[in-house]
């Protein structure tokens, strides 16, 4: 990390008003100071193109990959346990403030979460928050998500059903660091996208 992290850190986290929907500032004080965004040393990215987006999930971050052996980290939350994943995918799709489908399996297994089966209107209780990312591989969808959470308090754990959370704050600066088709390595997960389960 380099000796300037500890003094930015904290930056960006206060409320904003983003396309009409008012974000609560995020308090920091009540989070690990490691999981704040943050610029660090990031050696093994050198072997991949700037822009690439490497998710650690065993450790909870998320680096998009920048020259010289350094990167942007972020804290995640990640897939509880049976339903963490791991591979490679493409960013095909980016969508501020996005509807949120939930999975035909989940509303199965939630039946609170029939009411939005044809969707749920964006908005600051929506599980996908301001933005998400859209995973592809092959050219399909895989149904797996990097997007915002209005639970910044589940950062750091294994929480969400499969997806990878950032705060909301977060991911507003992911969604304009991240090139479309940014190539995305998601390493040590326990089960492959080809599972076909994804949520939030």
């Amino acid at each position: 990390m380099d000796g300037s992290a500890g003094a930015t850190t904290k930056l960006g986290y206060g409320a904003v008003v983003d396309e009409g929907f008012a974000l609560p500032a995020i308090p920091t004080d009540k989070i690990d100071p490691q999981y704040l965004r943050q610029r660090v040393s990031f050696e093994e990215g050198r072997k991949y193109e700037p822009g690439t987006v490497v998710v650690d999930t065993p450790n909870r971050f998320l680096y998009v990959v920048e020259a010289d052996g350094m990167a942007m980290r972020y804290g995640i939350g990640v897939g509880r346990a049976g339903f963490s994943w791991s591979g490679e995918a493409n960013i095909r799709a980016k969508r501020s403030w996005p509807k949120w489908f939930p999975p035909a399996e989940m509303i199965d297994r939630k039946p609170e979460l029939e009411p939005y089966r044809e969707g749920m209107d964006p908005g600051l209780s929506n599980p996908l928050g301001a933005r998400a990312l859209y995973l592809y591989q092959g050219g399909k969808d895989t149904l797996f998500r990097l997007h915002g959470t209005p639970e910044w308090w589940t950062i750091g754990t294994a929480a969400s059903s499969g997806c990878i959370r950032l705060m909301n704050q977060d991911i507003l600066d992911l969604y304009e660091r991240v090139p479309m088709d940014a190539r995305v390595v998601v390493r040590q997960g326990k089960e492959r996208m080809a599972a076909g389960y994804a949520g939030a």
